[in-house]
């Protein structure tokens, strides 16, 4: 449940953050110009209504269909946004926020239904006409349909705002607020419920009290000052005064959440000291004129109103006081654990919110002589992550052998699995016996650090006497075939959504004859059980297990995304290598394909390459 908020948290965060600029912007012009702001100007207050009901909801549903379709998505987003604004009498940045990812979602649909059905020659036209058709109706159904629902519902969302404004209970939101921001729902509360609703007010009003709620660097000030003064672990206390310039003035709350997590009951602090200000700032009528990012002083003030600066000061100050008094008590009267454990408690919740493995205490078994690294498939990432694991502790000379299956044929002498969070419940129904390590991709990961440190400090980890026996060499490809050529390298492509990156690879595999159209669908419904990123910057993406029927012959291709393709939460591929593979024939440069980009330099030449010659000459 809690995934399931973080994601849907960031995908609405993700429409609003990339054009946080564009709000402060707003927020900075109508500060200064409007005729109450600091310099009241008649001419350049006129740029206020403008950029609040045309630019920035365009901007939203630009940046929400691109999340979807990429560019072409994106414009989609926006055509349809203008349509939702002229059908309603008040800024839709909500509207833009449903408007354009269904945009992206609708021309998405569209191109996967006539994929491969367009006569060569034909698809400039057909994309450029797609968009603006599909763009127009969608203009048109935002215009009647979403503008009139979405002034409905903000009329509601108003209501309540104001409801509990004049009955003295917006203070409550903080019960729900603080623990929330402990949970790294911080952005999607701020940006996508608040930033919002924020809008609207400040339109009206002039100011908003929504962007006093989550953003106030006081609560967690509090507690950073708590543990400044009376922590009792030394390393705690000692690490506290730097973390509280950091969150105070630079705005980065994130830094207090392992104070919290060390002692949970600390969480009623800031819950106490928010609500404080929260009432402080409804009895005054305090408010910002637009989102305070990050949540500093520095930015508090700089988006204040005139005349509302020393209030917004005071605000702060009770949060701090409130959340600074409830503290000390709860921290004299707990055991505390380190700030090194709730740290790594942090990490842990961290790498949950983006679907990653956690840091795992790693323990080897008494004699270790076989590590599976196992995948879906066992096609391409495992291959590719045994590859490098193994040429990482062969000069251990430790006698281990090191080989990669699909996570349904892990053999039964296994002594270690490595696999992907995800599967790790396959491998245990499979094959119960071996130690299980969980990674998040099989090339830069934490636990495979700490794995390999475990086997070059145990003595002897594996039984030396019985060395492993040569394994048979991987079959070539057929005579006279390449299992990488020129046709099948594309340079130089330009930011687009994860699944068109996946299907143009495909489309490239099933144009050389390696696959068969079925295996397009594969290779995406592969990427939706487990990413295909291996880690630094690098993705292989390949069929399912099952999806192997539909490969004809043996076959990579190279895509080159210099600006890069977001693959997981915050990680980008800008080298991606399709694969097709019938048996071993692809290992061999799969093995070639790790030790170069394992090579800063030779990462930087793909990078680079300009033709598919001189990519192919890195993989010679």
């Amino acid at each position: 449940m809690q995934q399931a908020l973080q994601k849907f948290g960031k995908f609405l965060s993700g429409m609003v953050m990339p054009n946080i600029g564009a709000f402060i912007a707003w927020g900075l012009i109508t500060a200064l110009f409007i005729p109450d702001g600091w310099f009241p100007n008649a001419d350049l207050a006129t740029l206020v209504d403008p950029i609040l009901i045309y630019l920035l909801p365009v901007l939203i549903g630009y940046q929400g269909g691109k999340m979807l379709a990429g560019d072409r998505g994106a414009i989609t987003g926006a055509i349809a946004t203008m349509g939702v604004v002229g059908g309603a009498d008040q800024a839709m940045l909500m509207g833009a926020m449903v408007i354009g990812p269904f945009a992206g979602l609708v021309l998405k649909t569209f191109d996967k239904a006539v994929e491969g059905k367009i006569k060569a020659g034909f698809e400039m036209l057909v994309n450029n006409f797609s968009v603006g058709i599909i763009g127009m109706f969608l203009a048109i159904f935002g215009y009647y349909a979403i503008g009139p629902v979405m002034t409905t519902i903000l009329g509601f969302l108003s209501v309540g705002v104001a409801w509990l404004v004049e009955n003295s209970l917006l203070p409550l939101v903080s019960v729900f607020v603080e623990p929330a921001k402990v949970l790294f729902l911080n952005n999607a509360l701020n940006h996508g419920i608040f930033t919002p609703l924020g809008i609207e007010q400040a339109q009206e009003a002039g100011k908003s009290i929504m962007y006093l709620i989550e953003s106030n660097p006081g609560p967690g000030f509090g507690v950073l000052l708590a543990y400044m003064l009376f922590a009792k672990d030394k390393a705690t206390k000692d690490s506290a005064p730097g973390a509280a310039i950091i969150h105070f003035f630079g705005g980065i709350h994130e830094i207090y959440f392992p104070y919290i997590l060390m002692n949970p009951t600390m969480i009623i602090a800031p819950i106490l000291g928010s609500a404080a200000a929260v009432f402080y700032y409804a009895m005054v009528g305090a408010g910002l004129v637009g989102p305070s990012s990050p949540g500093s002083i520095i930015a508090y003030l700089a988006v204040a109103p005139k005349g509302d600066t020393l209030l917004i000061l005071i605000g702060v100050a009770i949060a701090t006081a409130v959340s600074f008094a409830v503290s000390v008590p709860i921290l004299k009267m707990s055991s505390e654990q380190s700030l090194e454990e709730a740290q790594a408690k942090m990490s842990d919740m961290k790498s949950q919110s983006k679907g990653m493995a956690a840091p795992q205490d790693i323990k080897l078994p008494a004699t270790v002589n076989k590590i599976v690294f196992s995948c879906d498939a066992g096609m391409g990432s495992s291959a590719m992550g045994a590859t490098k694991f193994r040429n990482r502790i062969k000069d251990l000379n430790t006698g281990i052998t090191v080989i990669n299956t699909s996570v349904d044929s892990v053999p039964p002498d296994a002594d270690i699995v490595v696999c992907q969070e995800v599967l790790k419940d396959r491998v245990k129904v499979v094959n119960g016996r071996p130690l299980v390590i969980t990674i998040g991709n099989f090339l830069a990961d934490e636990n495979l650090n700490k794995l390999y440190t475990e086997i070059a400090n145990s003595k002897g980890g594996a039984t030396p006497a019985p060395s492993p026996a040569p394994s048979a060499p991987a079959p070539s490809a057929a005579p006279g075939q390449e299992v990488m050529v020129a046709q099948g390298i594309r340079i130089g492509l330009p930011v687009m959504d994860k699944e068109s990156a996946i299907r143009e690879a495909g489309k490239l595999l099933h144009d050389l004859g390696c696959v068969d159209a079925g295996y397009i669908d594969a290779m995406v419904e592969r990427e939706r059980k487990v990413s295909t990123y291996m880690g630094l910057g690098v993705a292989i993406p390949h069929g399912t297990g099952e999806a192997k029927k539909h490969v004809k012959k043996t076959g990579i291709v190279f895509l080159q995304c210099p600006e890069g393709i977001e693959f997981v939460d915050g990680e980008k591929a800008k080298l991606i290598f399709g694969i097709a593979g019938i048996g071993d024939e692809h290992l061999d440069l799969l093995a070639k394909i790790a030790e170069v980009v394992e090579d800063d330099d030779q990462i930087e030449q793909l990078l680079n390459a300009k033709t598919p010659e001189e990519v192919l000459k890195l993989f010679a």
